[in-house]
């Protein structure tokens, strides 16, 4: 098929990465009337192609890429060159995730100031406030269809939220309910109601729960302004004399190179793969790579403290019917210190299929206590951990020195130890994770070590100077300022809370300023 907009238009915008943040930065700069090139370095699977099943799934979305890893972290050990769980295919991410869509808290946008100095990590305060961004976020919510806001109900708790909540109650806990999804709960915005099917990760196959995919580009591509061009994989970002971005040159589908021109470039290929982008990119005037003079391209690479709690009970719970994430727990999503950490955790529930449960339980595990955990599969809650780990200089995203990818390009290099911080979070969140089951009646309870991460973030940070990160608080570079990074990379710190709500929020944000931008003729 031909090229809607020619590879010369010097006009057009090019998002690169049609996720959370590039496919709403895509569509909302087509619904303002800007011509947008996406170019997604996967395919596109519709909602008819989706695969009810974990593995197959996998196969299908799956950035499969080579990826090296380094450090003291688990994921190094289990999974060298899966350090992410992410999809590489029209829809990014949205198109395998739980749904979770909830704000940060106030003094998350501010934890160098709250939480003060914390040994070892890199710790600074966004750019933005959660008063400036809440505008932002009910626009998001609106656009996402988040349940609980907006006058839309919750979602049904299916079993296993029923022994979660049981559990929780039992502790005392207080903030217990079935969640803000993205899913909806009624029919909303030309797609029904979500029929707990029960397969949420692996693309949802009756479209309740928001995407890119389907809910977003659809729209931006019923403009006339949006193209979107899959299997095109983004390798260098172009710039001229005076070091303003021209263009981008990527493969296409047949491994062939192609150079299209831009007004302006923005970076959506998640916190690994942008700032490989931007390091691949380096020249003569710019020998670090792309907005890198600060040297904070790659660093600060958070993915969440997380780790896992499941639990065998009396009656089958059958955890995998229903929302894969079918409630939540936030009364340890505080900031308390005297648990003997700063920031907080989310407890969310979640199920694994059997293939996957059998990698993850304990990876590596053989003998009975494995095979009889497995085989009261039927009578298993289960639910997951994620919190707010510390961003660390060291923890960071950099050219492998050897190994090179399959068009011949250095691989990123993934390298990430735990902060004390994370450790002691994790400890005590394995322990109410456990205290909560037995609370509920669990006769076995297995705590599994975290998972290769789906929540990446940092690496491009937003920063109020710019020696202290990549962007500013519109994920404009500090170096070009007709370049700008739209993903969760551009996140400063973490939050305990699920990223897609604050990136769609951060995007549509973006669109907005950028619309100003180009109106001011300043790029």
């Amino acid at each position: 098929m031909a090229n809607k907009f020619d590879l010369n238009d010097d006009s057009v915008a090019v998002v690169i990465g049609s996720g959370a943040g590039g496919g709403t930065l895509a569509t909302e700069l087509a619904l303002k009337g800007v011509k947008v090139v996406c170019l997604e370095a996967g395919g596109r699977h519709e909602i008819e192609d989706f695969i009810n099943d974990e593995w197959a799934s996998f196969g299908q979305l799956a950035w499969t890429d080579m990826r090296m890893t380094s450090g003291s972290w688990r994921v190094s050990k289990n999974f060298p060159n899966l350090p992410a769980w992410i999809v590489k295919s029209v829809g990014g991410s949205t198109v395998h995730w739980a749904g979770a869509s909830i704000r940060f808290q106030e003094h998350e946008f501010k934890t160098r100031t709250v939480y003060g100095e914390v040994k070892g990590a890199n710790l600074l305060d966004w750019p933005v406030t959660l008063k400036e961004m809440e505008p932002w976020y009910a626009k998001a919510e609106d656009r996402m269809g988040v349940t609980r806001t907006n006058g839309i109900p919750g979602l049904p708790g299916n079993n296993n939220y029923k022994v979660f909540e049981a559990g929780a109650k039992k502790l005392g806990y207080k903030e217990v309910h079935t969640g803000r999804m993205a899913i909806n709960s009624q029919p909303r915005d030309g797609r029904g109601a979500c029929q707990q099917i029960g397969f949420c990760f692996q693309g949802c196959k009756s479209g309740a729960k928001w995407s890119t995919l389907y809910a977003e580009i659809p729209k931006g591509e019923k403009t006339g302004n949006l193209e979107v061009r899959t299997n095109c994989h983004v390798y260098k970002i172009e710039h001229d004399n005076s070091g303003k971005v021209t263009g981008v040159v990527y493969f296409d589908k047949d491994g062939k190179s192609q150079r299209q021109k831009a007004r302006l470039v923005a970076v959506a290929g998640n916190s690994i793969e942008s700032p490989r982008l931007l390091l691949l990119s380096a020249s003569g005037k710019y020998p670090k790579g792309l907005a890198n003079s600060s040297d904070q391209v790659g660093r600060n690479y958070m993915r969440h403290m997380t780790g896992s709690v499941y639990a065998t009970f009396a009656n089958p719970v059958r955890m995998w019917r229903g929302t894969t994430m079918a409630g939540i727990v936030q009364d340890e999503s505080i900031h308390d210190p005297k648990r003997g950490f700063v920031g907080g955790y989310e407890m969310e529930t979640l199920s694994l299929g059997i293939p996957f449960m059998a990698a993850f339980l304990d990876p590596g595990s053989w003998g009975r206590e494995f095979t009889t955990a497995l085989d009261a599969y039927e009578y298993m809650a289960g639910m997951w951990l994620v919190g707010e780990d510390m961003p660390q200089a060291s923890n960071r995203v950099t050219l492998h020195g050897k190994v090179k990818d399959k068009h011949g390009l250095p691989v990123p290099n993934v390298n990430f130890d735990d902060h004390a911080n994370d450790l002691a979070m994790r400890d005590h969140a394995y322990e109410r994770g456990i205290a909560m089951y037995e609370a509920a009646g669990a006769t076995r309870v297995f705590p599994t070590t975290p998972y290769p991460s789906t929540h990446n973030l940092g690496t491009c940070r937003m920063s109020k100077r710019p020696e202290d990160g990549v962007v500013n608080a519109y994920g404009r570079t500090h170096d070009i300022k007709n370049l700008f990074v739209s993903d969760g990379s551009q996140f400063t710190t973490g939050g305990a809370e699920n990223p897609t709500l604050t990136i769609v929020a951060l995007a549509l944000r973006q669109a907005d300023h950028i619309v100003g931008l180009m109106t001011k003729r300043e790029i």
